[in-house]
């Protein structure tokens, strides 16, 4: 318990101070306008208020992954909670932040378009179809799991030939995506996000009490609950697959493709902090929440390991067990629109932010309706193909893709800071290892090329060194 109170703290505090600092070294400017003034459109570049963008960002950037994400993270023992802490503070929000802050500066441009000013053209151009992938794989990924769950609550009644039940409400979360992604966004997103963010947070807080109510049995971070502690241990080396599981809470690039929206809609630049930075560290407490209780709720990490065994891994089933004990027939409904609402809720934004990106390159005009329908009807027709697709192979691609998008985003902020002769350290730092964790990943992963540690950590430690050698001479050294 010790160990999780000191890094809910840690995690707090971080805000507080390494949130200031990096604020301070970025060098917000309060006078400049904002792109939700200069450009409102009513559809997409709106200004709202601040706790209305902060929950919208919120529920964006989270979803169900700072819950799934920590919970199969919890197998690994309390070197979770390290993860979770330092990972979001020093990595995840600063992610954030500029994924966020440079959006602002370049008129609330997508994330591919600020990527290709401070790293060039190439890769501009891989970031766009790279991005647009990802987000397809993030929409279909929240289609297929809360259709299942929805198919499993209602069971079969719909036996029309090949169309079943999982078929009608697939098509009826398709129809909900395209309604979102087309409206303004204050019309739906606007309206719907706060409150949905609003039980995710009361989830955690009601956990947070139960865990100390129940005196639940936290397992410490000492000498031997350090290392790994997976059932798996032999083929889930605590590094790369710890900071690959755990995305959200800690690092994750698919916040970047979520930040812009919310930089089209924040009125001042001294509000980005709180936007983007704060939530992120949110984000962190409910992942650091979710991690204790599932390390705790059946008796200790190798407790966990065999229960998600027996249970196929399912994280979904292991949510609902621990709402519905710990916090009764509410917790139960909480749990439900939990693994239902939320992650449909990320996945219009992942389409939505899809369509940006697309409009954003092709120069399209998202003002006329059959502009918007015309990039986001195809969007659409392809995901409906994808969900067709193995939905563990589509889970397993996702995983390593948004880390490599964080890697991306985290030089491209590194690049923008040596461009001002700014602190380019704060996220120089993060991206050198999130690199070598997806680089090491790739080459151990069965997905990947299936090597040894032995052979996979050096050789991604080389390919990290290599692009540290590499932005020395381009970066820094042209600064000079």
């Amino acid at each position: 318990m010790i160990t999780f109170i000191i890094s809910l703290v840690i995690l707090i505090a971080g805000y507080f101070i390494y949130g200031s600092l990096v604020e301070k070294w970025f060098g917000i400017d309060p006078s400049a306008e904002t792109p939700a003034t200069k450009f409102n459109d009513g559809i997409d570049f709106v200004p709202m208020p601040t706790w209305r963008i902060f929950m919208i960002q919120f529920l964006n950037i989270a979803g169900l992954g700072p819950i799934f994400g920590a919970v199969m993270g919890a197998m690994y023992g309390p070197s979770a909670f390290l993860w979770i802490v330092f990972g979001c503070i020093f990595g995840g929000a600063v992610h954030d932040y500029f994924s966020g802050m440079l959006s602002i500066r370049h008129d609330g441009a997508s994330i591919p378009e600020v990527v290709g000013v401070y790293l060039g053209n190439s890769m501009k151009q891989f970031m766009r179809g790279f991005s647009v992938i990802l987000l397809l794989l993030v929409g279909v990924v929240f289609i297929i799991g809360p259709a299942k769950i929805l198919t499993g609550l209602t069971g079969e009644f719909i036996t029309l030939g090949a169309f079943k039940t999982m078929d009608f409400w697939l098509v009826i979360i398709l129809l909900y995506y395209l309604t979102a992604t087309m409206l303004p966004i204050d019309k739906v997103i606007g309206k719907i996000y706060p409150l949905f963010g609003a039980v995710l947070l009361i989830m955690a807080f009601g956990l947070l009490i139960a865990l100390f109510t129940k005196g639940a049995a936290i397992p410490n971070l000492t000498m031997e609950t350090l290392g790994n502690m997976h059932a798996k241990a032999d083929t889930q080396p605590l590094f790369p697959m710890l900071f690959i599981t755990i995305a959200c809470g800690a690092v994750s690039g698919f916040h970047a493709t979520q930040s812009p929206m919310m930089a089209r809609c924040i009125k001042n630049e001294r509000l980005g902090r709180h936007v983007f930075y704060g939530a992120m560290i949110t984000e962190g407490v409910v992942a650091l929440i979710w991690a204790a209780a599932a390390m705790s709720f059946w008796g200790g990490t190798g407790e966990l390991n065999a229960t998600m065994a027996e249970q196929g891994n399912n994280a979904a089933w292991a949510v609902k067990e621990i709402c519905n004990s710990w916090l009764g027939k509410v917790g139960g409904i909480l749990a439900i629109l939990g693994v239902v609402a939320c992650p449909i809720t990320s996945g219009d934004t992942a389409f939505r932010s899809a369509r940006l990106i697309i409009a954003d390159f092709t120069k399209i005009s998202q003002k006329p309706i059959l502009k918007r329908l015309l990039v986001s009807i195809p969007l659409f027709a392809i995901a409906l193909w994808v969900t067709r697709l193995d939905f563990s192979v589509i889970w397993r691609y996702f995983g390593f893709s948004n880390q490599t998008l964080a890697v991306i985003v985290l030089w491209m902020a590194a690049a923008y800071m040596a461009s001002k002769q700014k602190n380019y350290w704060i996220a120089l730092i993060p991206a050198l290892f999130m690199t070598a964790v997806c680089a090491t990943y790739i080459l151990i992963a069965p997905e990947g090329f299936k090597l040894s540690t032995a052979i996979a950590y050096p050789a991604g430690l080389l390919f990290t060194a290599l692009l540290l050698v590499l932005f020395f001479m381009k970066a820094v050294k042209k600064q000079r």
